[in-house]
């Protein structure tokens, strides 16, 4: 039990080791548009997590030439344009609208309208599917009910 206890230990402090990235930006201005890009472009190993959330070292690489781009002079749009054209729209967090993303984008909706319609249309047949039954055949079930 100790044994464990000790290994547990030991893998929560090599935790406490990971990088801690501190970059001195020289305007306010620039470390915005650093916190803006790091919120807006995807980790690429994550997949769900955009660089400033991500630990990935593929992130920190992108934090740091997102960072270094900055200190060269580059605009927040050139560096998107950048990112997209290295690694395409799948970079960006919430990629753009355009033909190559209109099912990422309308994918979800034109599911649910379909699924909509099966519905509707089973719902039809079950109401009519029901049984008439008989004058007799009724007279009949209650003759069995009441025996």
């Amino acid at each position: 039990m100790k044994i464990i206890l000790a290994m547990f230990l030991l893998l929560q402090a090599h935790a406490s080791f990971a990088k801690v990235e501190t970059f001195q930006f020289a305007t306010p201005q620039m470390e915005q548009d650093y916190r803006v890009l790091s919120q807006q472009l995807r980790c690429l190993v994550c997949q769900n997590q955009n660089l400033a959330d991500s630990n990935a070292e593929l992130a920190q690489d992108l934090r740091k030439q997102v960072y270094e781009m900055l200190q060269k002079g580059s605009s927040r749009q050139q560096i998107v344009d950048y990112m997209v054209a290295r690694y395409g729209d799948f970079v960006m967090y919430k990629p753009p609208v355009k033909s190559t993303t209109y099912l990422l984008w309308f994918g979800p909706l034109l599911l649910f309208v379909i699924a909509s319609i099966v519905v509707f249309i089973f719902m039809r047949r079950q109401q009519q599917d029901s049984v008439e039954i008989s004058t007799q055949a009724q007279q009949k079930a209650h003759s069995f009910l009441d025996e």
